[in-house]
């Protein structure tokens, strides 16, 4: 049974735990500058996996904070979504009109997130920096990158839990995406297949 957690600040499940072992592991031996985290606590402890024994300070910027869902946030998918004319459509079909009422737009989200980003590489030329932060926020940032068009948000999947994606930014802020949504610290059994998950599980709590 499903919630739309958005900006709810709830704690980590088991298995989080356990991927965040893996992730910490991935990050052991790679120099981090400077993390900056969203202030949420399963973002937080996303960090600190990422720092692990490091000397590494951690900024908590609440712009990398996830989508707030307004009347949705914190309630199931199917209760929300079937009470709310035309949400169900927007999250599936065009999420970037997805508007929550009394919370963000996804339009709103998108922009947000990357003046985040430009901020972030602009105070920290030439270093390494690492951002924990959510799915919403990585995949309004992956359509950023890849196309540029908020229209095409639909066709970007959603990233796992402890996905690593990298970006590299020269001084003159032109940023590449080398790579996105990349779980290779999991192991098979900690990566679930469900990135179809939100909506095909809300369909099936209404049937």
């Amino acid at each position: 049974m499903r919630i739309f957690q958005g900006s709810t600040d709830l704690d980590i499940s088991d298995d989080g735990a356990k991927q965040l072992e893996y992730l910490k592991e991935r990050f052991q031996n790679i120099h981090i500058d400077k993390i900056y985290s969203s202030p949420l606590i399963r973002a937080q402890k996303t960090a600190l996996a990422i720092k692990g024994n490091k000397n590494t300070e951690i900024v908590l910027l609440k712009e990398l904070a996830e989508l707030h869902g307004g009347i949705v946030e914190g309630r199931k998918f199917a209760e929300a979504f079937a009470t709310i004319e035309g949400l169900a459509d927007a999250w599936d079909n065009h999420p970037q009109d997805f508007a929550p009422p009394e919370g963000e737009s996804m339009r709103h989200a998108y922009e947000r997130i990357w003046d985040a980003i430009k901020y972030i590489i602009e105070n920290n030329k030439g270093k390494t920096i690492a951002c924990a932060s959510h799915g919403g926020v990585t995949r309004c940032l992956t359509c950023r990158l890849l196309t540029n068009d908020i229209n095409k948000l639909k066709d970007i999947p959603w990233s796992e839990n402890t996905a690593v994606m990298l970006i590299e930014a020269d001084d003159n802020l032109n940023i590449s995406l080398k790579f996105y949504n990349d779980v290779s610290h999991l192991p098979k059994e900690l990566i679930p297949n469900t990135r179809s998950r939100l909506s095909a599980s809300y369909k099936e709590e209404l049937k």
